[in-house]
């Protein structure tokens, strides 16, 4: 049994890749990404609008090395966005 898995969508599978960090857009330092299950996503995430905000360096580089505001991704969280966020 392999106990390194976490469930992530296609898109997010292939963006990361082998990476096992990525750089914070802001500033420009190597930072490891968001990690399931040891970080809690509030604190380093927000939404508006349907994209992603990265509060942290984790988050902004989660954001980041994912593409997690691609438009289709975007336009997809819009319109699920009253039953995903509002809970």
């Amino acid at each position: 049994m392999r106990r390194n898995l976490a469930l992530a969508c296609h898109f997010c599978n292939r963006y990361k890749g082998p990476n096992l960090a990525g750089i914070d857009p802001t500033t420009g330092t190597l930072t490891r990404p968001f990690n399931p299950r040891i970080d809690i996503w509030n604190q380093h995430f927000q939404t508006q609008a349907g994209h992603i905000i990265g509060l942290t360096p984790v988050g902004r580089t989660t954001v980041y090395v994912l593409n997690m505001n691609r438009p289709d991704r975007v336009r997809v969280r819009r319109e699920l966005e009253p039953e995903m966020f509002l809970r």
